[in-house]
């Protein structure tokens, strides 16, 4: 029976294999340093062979964005992760039907270990990361160091375990280490984008420049969308010692800019007032639009008279009519031409507001009045969260308007689109999520991910920003739920280690107790729950999909969305019952590879599913 591998993909070897699949003669094999398994390497002096013609070798000059760094953040974005989802249903609302996750872990780890399960399927990312300013806590992804005695001492790991770093100034690598934090989380998120998916990403001047380039680099050149500029504030801050700041940046790329582009907004009501009817016209409203315009057009230059009996001798200078002469007659036959109400004005085109669009199309200048400012985002933490300490409210915290507005250009009410923040903090895009749904009647799902950063100072109810994030959630949907809604709610898994023991030794460094040990290969603080997630995780199956649980012939049993997974991880599993579930015909089935009774039972499962249900998919762990 066919073992689940219980680890994230090697991108890595996952790129030499695309490699091979072009130059079969440049992939041969080199056993790995560490573990001494065979594995697929690149002949790299004979790649460069059959690229002479295209390849830039050595100090030649090129274009290109390069710091300290980044070949480790590279390797790092490819590096596989064993670690698994665990589900924490007493953090949750409405578990096992909710299609709505809230992660808790390194959101580095976390995206690779969501590789298979969402990878091409989500519609908008929306990050918020940390701007560099010195102040800002980043994440260190060198797992290559052993001793946590340092981390511990140096204040890199936080009570919980996270590693965090500040980046301060006096740090020599200001923006080296900045770019190396960010860069294997924007290769990473770029696969789980649809192939009409689109990222927005929250800066400010401290390293837009540098992201631009960035983004430009892992999405391709030809992907950038848009430069957002976003009036955060409302008024000056009179005590800037050069400019008040007024202003942050969202940066747009595209998975492929020729199959995304925005929605069009919906027309403000400003705009529907400047539509007035003062000729009474049946067609409805309308607004006078200039006849003229500054394109060359050589039928667009003649004489007009008005109703009054006014010449004009001709269009403004530098100007054209923008109809012909014959054009502008049916126009004004048509009633299409407005003279004013005395009939001597200049004509103007009648735009009636059943021809228009109905929608508007965006612009790069988001003003405050329409998207929200800081003051705002604050305001609405403060209502939702229950804060005991004023040093815990954060002060960059975006407003919801701001996020809806994202939502409103990214995705569609009906399309069940999920909706990915990896740097999720006090979860204002999954409440943006929520509210926008309940706006518009949409389906959106959302993804939060945030690490355990502690709180400035712990609250009652709250040590974590992830704490506050997921409280914040909890009184939305209170709030929510009152008015009527369906029922919403959310998922929370957090990230840790495998629930398997390492038993990947190799022959040489087993010992009797080390073979003694794997006679039951899960970890004994591991639930029948948490080895469904991280099948869930290792077979790329929805994690948000849901799930039920029965009891069949005294075990256990897992049945997630009906019979897309069934899994069952109890002792003893008897013939009968493996039959029993084979009538069901799941598309996949997974036992514990110790669970059934005998030797005999185990040896027959296979062919138990081949003759009752020949499609699904047998697997152990």
């Amino acid at each position: 029976m066919e073992k689940l591998k219980m680890h994230s993909p090697d991108l890595g070897q996952d790129n030499i294999t695309k490699i091979r699949e072009l130059f079969p003669g440049c992939v041969t094999e080199a056993r790995d340093e560490t573990s001494g398994e065979l594995r697929l390497a690149v002949d790299f002096d004979q790649l460069k062979q059959e690229l002479s013609d295209h390849i830039v070798d050595g100090p030649q000059e090129r274009y290109r964005l390069d710091w300290p760094g980044k070949r480790e953040a590279l390797v790092t974005a490819n590096k596989a992760c064993s670690k698994t989802l665990r589900p924490v249903r007493e953090e949750s609302i409405n578990f096992d039907s909710t299609n709505n996750l809230l992660i808790e872990g390194d959101n580095l780890e976390v995206l690779k270990v969501l590789q298979e399960s969402f990878v091409g399927r989500v519609k908008l990312i929306y990050i918020d990361p940390p701007y560099n300013t010195g102040r800002d806590f980043i994440y260190d992804d060198d797992y290559s160091q052993e001793a946590g005695e340092y981390l511990d001492a140096s204040g890199q790991r936080n009570a919980e375990g996270s590693r965090l770093i500040a980046n301060t100034e006096a740090n020599g690598r200001f923006h080296s280490d900045w770019l190396s934090m960010l860069y294997p989380r924007l290769r990473l998120a770029k696969n789980l984008l649809s192939d009409d998916g689109v990222v927005f990403i929250s800066i400010d001047d401290n390293e837009v420049d540098n992201l631009r380039k960035l983004g430009n680099e892992i999405f391709g050149e030809s992907n950038f969308i848009a430069t957002i500029i976003w009036q955060k504030v409302y008024a000056p801050k009179n005590s800037a010692k050069w400019f008040s700041e007024d202003h942050d940046f969202i940066l747009v790329f595209a998975k492929n800019k020729e199959t995304w582009s925005p929605n069009a907004l919906p027309r403000t009501e400003e705009m529907e007032a400047r539509y007035k009817n003062p000729d009474n016209d049946p067609r409805g409203v309308w607004k006078a639009a200039d006849l003229s315009a500054r394109n060359p057009y050589s039928a667009g230059v003649y004489a007009i008279t008005c109703p009054s009996g006014r010449l004009i001798d001709g269009p403004p200078r530098g100007m054209y009519w923008r109809f012909s002469e014959k054009k502008f007659k049916e126009l004004d036959s048509d009633n299409r031409i407005w003279w004013g109400e005395s009939g001597n004005n200049v004509p103007a085109v009648k735009r009636f507001l059943t021809e228009v669009s109905a929608g508007r199309t965006p612009q790069t200048l988001w003003v405050y009045k329409e998207v929200g400012h800081t003051q705002d985002a604050k305001k609405t933490l403060l209502k939702y969260v229950p804060f005991e300490n004023t040093e815990n409210v954060f002060n960059s915290v975006k407003p919801i308007a701001l996020i809806q507005r994202i939502l409103q250009l990214s995705t569609s009410p009906d399309g069940s689109d999920i909706v990915l923040d990896f740097f999720s903090g006090s979860c204002s895009t999954a409440h943006a999520v929520l509210e926008q749904n309940r706006t518009d009647g949409g389906n959106r799902r959302f993804i939060g991910v945030q690490i355990a950063e502690p709180l400035r100072i712990p609250e009652p109810q709250m040590k974590t920003i992830f704490d506050m994030g997921r409280s914040r959630l909890v009184n939305v949907i209170n709030e929510l739920q009152g008015d009527g809604n369906t029922p919403l709610g959310f998922r929370v898994l957090k990230l840790d280690s495998s629930s398997m023991k390492d038993i990947y030794y190799r022959p040489d460094q087993l010992s009797q107790g080390d073979l003694l040990d794997t006679v039951d290969n899960v970890k004994p603080d591991r639930s029948a729950e948490d080895l469904l997630f991280q099948v869930l995780v290792d077979w790329g199956v929805d994690l948000t999909l849901p799930i039920r649980r029965e009891s069949i012939q005294g075990k256990t049993v897992f049945y997630v969305d009906d019979n897309a997974l069934v899994a069952c991880f109890d002792q003893g599993i008897s013939e009968a019952l493996v039959k029993e579930l084979a009538k069901s015909e799941p598309l996949r089935v997974v036992f514990r590879d110790n669970g059934f009774e005998t030797d005999a039972v185990k040896i027959n499962v296979e062919q138990i599913f081949r003759q009752l249900s020949p499609t699904t998919e047998v697997k152990a762990i």
